[in-house]
C-alpha cells in the first residue's frame, strides 16, 4: 500500500469530548459535529468515538451525511446544519434526521414530506442574529412561525438556535451582541407560549470561552478534533508518509518545478510521495518542514501533484523507508494544523478537511 496516510486517533477524539463536556454548564448536551466525512477523519468511527464519549447528538450539513450515520447503526439524534432541498428533505424523514429550517417554505415542504410517509419530522428553527449566511431576522420570528410549528401534527418543534460569527476573536463585543439579539427572540418566544426541548448558539469556541452561550445544548465541530491552540485538546490526527527515494546533490542544484530552490552546499534530497492532489498544498512550497527521526527538516522546491521533496545534510541519518511526519509531532519538533494553516494563510480546518481521499484512513484503535 502506498505510505501517506492518515492515522486518526480515536482516544484522542474521545479525551477532546471529556474535556469540553467538563467545562459545560450543567445540564448541557454536547453535538459532535461530523459534517464533512467528521473533518476528514471518518465521519462514522468518529460520531461512534463521540457518542461514547459524552457527546449526545451528532451534527452534519447534508442528508446524504446523515444517511451514512444511519446506515451505520447509528441511532443517536443527527441534525442536519444547512439547508436541505426536497429530495434530502424526504430522506431525513426517511430516515429521522432532524432538519433545520429557517423560511416557511421549507417548514410547509417538511411538514409536506412527514404527512406522505406518516412520520413526524423534528425541526430546528435558525435565526440569524449577526452570522448574515441562512437563517431568518429577528424581526421575521413571528406569529405566523409559531402557528405552523404548533398547529401540525406531522411537525416536532425540537430546536430554536443560532450561530455565532466570531466568538473566537479577542473581542468579545460582537459575539455578547448576537447573544443579547438571541435572548430577545428566546424571550418574545416564551411570551407567545412554550419553547422548545433544546436552545443552542455555542460553536468550539463559545463552548469553551463563553458559559452564558451553552443553553442546553452545545455544537461542538473543530475542537473535537484538536484544531484550535488549547493546552488540554489533542491533535485528531496525524499525517504521515516515507522516504522513497534520497539522493546527493552538490551546491547549486536546482529542484522542483521552476527552480524556485538551489541548494546553498552539497546535501541530500529526500522524496516524499504526497502532493497537492492529496491536500498537501502548494502554498507550502519552500515554507513548511516535515519531521524525519524526530528532527525537523524543510521541505524544498515546489510541492508537485504528487511528490514533495526534502533537503537534508549530508549528515543525516536518515535512509529510504524512514517514516516522515508530515502533520504530527515527535521529539522537539511539531507541525501542527494550525501550523500549516498559517503558512497557508488559511484555517485549520480547511487544512484538515483539505486531506484528499487518496490518503488511506487507518483508525487508532480500528474500528
Amino acid at each position: 500500500m502506498r505510505p501517506t496516510k492518515a492515522i486518526v486517533h480515536l482516544d484522542n477524539i474521545a479525551e477532546n469530548v471529556r474535556i469540553i463536556r467538563q467545562n459545560l454548564s450543567v445540564g448541557t448536551e454536547m453535538m459532535a459535529v461530523v459534517k464533512a466525512n467528521g473533518y476528514g477523519h471518518g465521519a462514522v468511527p468518529v460520531a461512534q468515538a463521540a457518542l461514547k464519549a459524552g457527546a449526545s447528538w451528532l451534527g452534519v450539513a447534508l442528508a446524504e451525511e446523515g444517511v451514512q450515520l444511519r446506515q451505520a447503526g447509528i441511532t443517536a439524534p443527527v441534525l442536519i446544519l444547512g439547508q436541505s432541498w426536497d429530495g434530502q428533505i424526504a430522506l431525513a424523514v426517511e430516515h429521522g434526521l432532524d432538519l433545520t429550517v429557517f423560511d416557511l417554505d421549507t417548514l410547509r415542504l417538511v411538514e409536506t414530506h412527514a404527512k406522505a410517509r406518516e412520520m413526524p419530522a423534528s425541526v430546528h428553527v435558525k435565526i440569524d442574529t449577526g452570522m448574515g449566511r441562512v437563517g431568518m431576522v429577528p424581526s421575521q420570528w413571528n406569529k405566523d412561525w409559531l402557528d405552523a410549528l404548533h398547529n401540525s401534527q406531522w411537525l416536532r418543534w425540537r430546536g430554536l438556535m443560532t450561530h455565532f460569527a466570531e466568538s473566537d476573536a479577542p473581542d468579545a463585543e460582537f459575539t455578547r451582541y448576537q447573544l443579547s439579539q438571541f435572548l430577545d427572540v428566546i424571550e418574545r418566544t416564551r411570551m407567545a407560549g412554550e419553547l422548545p426541548p433544546y436552545l443552542h448558539a455555542a460553536n468550539s469556541a463559545a463552548a469553551l470561552r463563553y458559559p452564558g452561550t451553552h443553553f442546553n445544548l452545545v455544537r461542538v465541530g473543530i475542537a473535537l478534533y484538536g484544531g484550535i491552540v488549547h493546552p488540554q485538546l489533542k491533535p485528531g490526527l496525524t499525517w504521515q508518509s516515507q522516504i522513497v527515494y534520497l539522493k546527493k546533490v552538490a551546491a547549486g542544484t536546482p529542484i522542483g518545478y521552476g527552480r524556485t530552490y538551489r541548494t546553498p552546499k552539497s546535501m541530500q534530497i529526500a522524496t516524499i510521495p504526497v502532493g497537492y492532489a492529496d491536500g498537501y498544498r502548494r502554498d507550502w512550497s519552500n515554507r513548511a518542514s516535515v519531521i524525519i527521526n524526530r528532527q525537523c527538516y524543510p521541505v524544498v522546491g515546489r510541492v508537485s501533484m504528487d511528490q514533495i521533496t526534502v533537503g537534508l545534510p549530508l549528515t543525516a541519518p536518515v535512509r529510504v523507508g524512514d517514516r516522515v511526519l508530515l502533520m504530527g509531532e515527535q521529539g522537539a519538533c511539531a507541525m501542527t494544523a494550525m501550523d500549516l494553516a498559517e503558512l497557508a494563510h488559511t484555517i485549520s480546518y480547511e487544512v484538515l478537511v483539505g486531506i484528499g481521499s487518496r490518503v488511506l484512513r487507518q483508525w487508532d484503535p480500528p474500528f
